[in-house]
């Protein structure tokens, strides 16, 4: 059993085959599978934290109650790229839920392999992330009880990441974005934008910048509303949605810049700060991205765990 970062921002699965040393990592070992088939192709990756790497295999995965039939994924070997972030880390490997133009090496996604089996109700997924309590992600439809209204659907821009064309960013009656596209992606805790963007919003904020990464708030300062317009409607974050941690007056804000370059960028990342806030649905049948303001946590738990 591996557990995995369901991540909207990339489009492969992996699971390592060695575990950094001192590290409490599950590992998969194909000599233990007997439905494990050999490929060898070479698996390289870069993520926004590192690169990973291994060589592609193939075999029978479970997702939850869902099973694919002699899936290509990769095992790695070298997660060294991660640094110590995967070595304390309670994931294991990451399956990717975006789109095939991202797959690296060009193998089935994982979402576009579980539509092709027929086994979900429908094609759609939906993402739940708690705030400090457990989260929850549905494949097959989504779940009335972590969302309170309708749906606000927008059409994808691009069938790479989950992108939508952004219409604006508002830092309380202010334009603060010449930026055009906006991903949503689980697999990026905070905001991102671009670092000019983003520094203009800090500073409009009063933050602080922490050795030109992330920045810092007065926690008794009020903030204006940050409000980023998506198929002409406003998705509102508060004060309260924003900070992530508090040490003694001091906040975290959870945003941080980062220069995606062309042609994929430049663009805004919608990351958790934003999937807290908002229950999202990624409709891959339709090519579009609910949006609904998430209910209240509670405390169901949904599937986190991948089966090899």
């Amino acid at each position: 059993k591996e557990e995995v970062v369901f991540d909207t921002g990339s489009s492969n699965l992996w699971v390592p085959n060695k575990k950094p040393f001192l590290s409490s990592h599950n590992i998969y070992t194909h000599s233990k599978s007997s439905t494990y088939q050999a490929n060898g192709t070479v698996f390289k990756i870069q993520y926004g934290s590192g690169p990973v790497s291994g060589v592609y295999s193939a075999d029978n995965v479970a997702i939850g109650s869902f099973e694919l039939q002699k899936f290509t994924f990769a095992e790695v070997d070298n997660t060294a790229g991660l640094g110590l972030g995967y070595r304390i880390g309670k994931f294991d490997g990451i399956l990717g839920l975006g789109w095939d133009a991202i797959s690296v090496g060009g193998v089935p996604t994982p979402m576009k392999a579980l539509v092709d089996s027929q086994q979900l109700a429908q094609p759609v997924f939906a993402f739940y992330l708690g705030n400090l309590h457990p989260g929850e992600l549905v494949f097959g439809g989504v779940d009335q009880k972590h969302y309170t209204g309708d749906f606000s659907f927008v059409p994808l821009s691009s069938e790479t990441y989950w992108q939508v064309a952004l219409d604006g960013v508002n830092l309380g009656a202010d334009s603060m974005s010449s930026t055009k596209s906006a991903i949503v992606d689980s697999g990026t805790s905070l905001l991102a934008g671009p670092t000019a963007e983003v520094k203009a919003i800090a500073d409009k904020l009063g933050a602080k910048s922490i050795l030109g990464k992330e920045y810092t708030v007065d926690c008794s300062k009020d903030l204006l509303d940050l409000a980023f317009k998506l198929g002409a409607k406003d998705y509102v974050l508060k004060k309260a949605d924003m900070i992530l941690q508090q040490s003694g007056s001091t906040c975290i804000l959870g945003m941080i810049g980062i220069d995606v370059p062309a042609p994929r960028g430049p663009l805004w990342i919608l990351g958790d700060v934003f999937m807290r806030k908002y229950y999202v649905q990624f409709d891959w049948g339709q090519k579009r991205l609910g949006f609904a303001t998430a209910a209240a946590a509670d405390n169901s738990v949904g599937i986190n765990t991948l089966v090899i």
